[in-house]
């Protein structure tokens, strides 16, 4: 049994090295983004493209696809066969015998196949790599098909063994990519906005009242196709008023904690419309931030619930709902995006349930979200009732102004 593929595998370039370069590539490429572009952006969406474009794609073999791509008689050249006595080596000797090519379809990049893991042996496979096949020649004079199929499949093991070597350290690279993508373009974001002294547009934080009332304090609840480049503008880049993160959450749970004081005296509520129940999340919020809570503040294109308003600037803003279905949902969803100016950037949903089944409710909440119109993705949020999403606003020409909508969902009395 003779094999003439010539080509090694897995051993032409070093793996550790081909993952540095691509890590390499791609902060050459967040350092060559023109600064406005950088600053306009949406950064979840560039640190996806940036996932998607230096990710490298395991190889995947389908071993259950294999056939044999070519068969017939061939001129096999058996000079340095042991059996043989020849004396003249310096030149092919033919005879006739048989050839048979294997076919193993494979995905991946291709390039994996010649990339030597920290995982490598010493006597690496050998076989032909095509666009999307491994192809595994015989060149037989006595061809016996046992003998074949059995060093076939030892062949395609081996391979696959080696194939594991690379997954290994590609798999971790793959993980950690979006992450050092996004470590990178908030580093180069903060140095250009360092650079122009506007680091106030990181955060606009609010300023808490010193005498905070703690009467409804409890415990906080534990919790390789086309790559396209994200549209961004180059316009020159005009930081604006934030609300901060930890904020943000400080006013999620003056709302969640004052709904447990609904559901622990449910008779004292049991009567009251929207617009009183209103009421008493205004006055726990004006509590803490120093009156400047409101309700039923005009806001660029109608009437909110709840504003939240610092120095002039809209930095909350809040709807309320009684939960009557999907289209009650995506209507309220419509209103609020009404409400925001392109400035707000942090908004909430409070959805009340009077209706049996509050569980059915909670499971729709994110179905029904996912299927507006301005939806962009859906972010991890550690509250078993409350759901956080990504929203562009209704600026179709610059779906890089996100918004970061909470609804959070509560169980009224009937």
């Amino acid at each position: 049994m003779r094999d003439h593929d010539k080509e090694l595998l897995f051993c032409k370039h070093d793996l550790r090295q081909v993952l540095e370069s691509q890590e390499i590539a791609l902060t050459k490429e967040v350092d060559g983004y023109d600064r406005n572009y950088l600053l306009n952006i949406s950064v979840e969406d560039l640190c996806d493209y940036l996932k998607d474009k230096y990710r490298i794609n395991p190889i995947i073999i389908h071993r259950d696809k294999t056939y044999i791509k070519s068969h017939g008689e061939t001129q096999i050249d058996v000079r340095y066969d042991p059996l043989r006595f020849i004396l003249d080596k310096t030149r092919p000797c033919y005879v006739k015998g048989t050839s048979i090519i294997f076919a193993v379809p494979f995905e991946g990049d291709k390039e994996l196949f010649y990339c030597k893991a920290s995982t490598f042996t010493y006597n690496p496979p050998r076989a032909q790599i095509s666009s999307d096949e491994i192809l595994i020649t015989f060149e037989e004079t006595n061809p016996d098909s046992e003998k074949i199929k059995v060093e076939f499949e030892n062949r395609v093991a081996d391979i696959e063994r080696h194939i594991g070597f690379v997954t290994n350290d590609v798999t971790p690279f793959n993980n950690g990519l979006r992450a050092k993508a996004k470590q990178k373009v908030e580093a180069r974001r903060a140095r250009l906005l360092r650079d122009q002294g506007i680091v106030s547009a990181l955060g606009y934080p609010l300023k808490q009242a010193s005498d905070i009332p703690t009467t409804y304090s409890v415990p906080s609840v534990r919790k390789k196709a086309v790559i396209q480049k994200p549209v961004s503008t180059t316009s020159p880049f005009q930081p604006e008023p934030a609300l901060d993160a930890e904020n943000y959450e400080a006013i999620l749970k003056i709302i969640s904690d004052m709904v447990l004081v609904v559901e622990r005296s449910p008779k004292a509520f049991i009567n009251m419309k929207e617009e009183n129940l209103r009421q008493h999340f205004l006055v726990q919020l004006n509590g803490h931030f120093e009156g400047e809570a409101t309700g039923e503040t005009f806001n660029y294109e109608g009437k909110t619930d709840i504003l939240i308003r610092s120095n002039g600037k809209n930095i909350f803003i809040a709807e309320c709902m009684y939960w009557e279905g999907e289209k009650s949902l995506l209507g309220k969803i419509d209103q609020l995006l009404g409400y925001t100016s392109w400035r707000d950037t942090k908004t909430a949903i409070l959805v009340f349930n009077r209706n049996v089944g509050f569980s059915k409710v909670v499971v729709q909440i994110p179905e029904v979200a996912k299927k507006h119109k301005n939806f962009k993705r859906q972010l991890e949020y550690k509250c078993e009732t409350g759901f956080r999403f990504i929203l562009h606003h209704n600026d179709n020409d610059d779906k890089n102004r996100e918004l970061v909508l909470t609804i959070l969902a509560f169980n009224v009395p009937k």
